[in-house]
């Protein structure tokens, strides 16, 4: 299921590692309610909970562990690291501000008996992983399931992020 293709490569910029991983960053997701994609408060940016949107709106949607198998709900999960990403991008105008991913919160739309939330999460640590380095990208995490998700997106994950002074 890991894809990632730096996860060796720790040189260079946050932007240079997205290159070498042929990501693009898009336009930063627009909120679904009342509320914002994220707040910085001192030194610590939080990121409003993403999900797994295509650049052009479509949203991947269903139960993981019934409808939609683990290495499909990966890729989704990794699609949604890449929003946070863009979120992180607008909101700092330079991700090399970036000092650590402290902590994600993965919620994944699982039918009852599925147990692998870790794996499907792991979409979003490898990437930010392979983006910001084993030092500032490792982080700690909580993978859970729940009974639903907004619109039954597959995933939802959001970030608490350490700004350099």
């Amino acid at each position: 299921m890991n894809t990632s293709a730096a996860t060796t490569t720790t040189v260079g910029s946050p932007y240079e590692r997205l290159a070498a991983l042929g990501i693009i960053l898009p336009p930063s997701p627009p909120p679904i309610a009342n509320f914002v994609t994220h707040v910085i408060e001192g030194n610590i940016l939080y990121l409003s909970g993403q999900g797994p949107r295509e650049v052009d709106g479509f949203m991947h949607v269903g139960k993981v562990g019934g409808e939609v198998g683990v290495d499909d709900a990966y890729q989704h999960a990794r699609l949604t690291g890449i929003n946070l990403l863009a979120v992180m991008h607008d909101a700092l105008g330079d991700l090399s501000r970036v000092k650590r991913v402290v902590k994600l919160l993965g919620m994944v739309n699982a039918v009852p008996h599925f147990l692998d939330h870790p794996s499907v999460i792991n979409g979003c640590s490898d990437l930010f992983n392979d983006v910001f380095g084993q030092e500032a990208g490792q982080h700690a995490r909580s993978a859970v399931g729940f009974g639903s998700l907004p619109g039954n997106i597959t995933v939802e994950i959001e970030a608490i992020v350490a700004l350099r002074d």
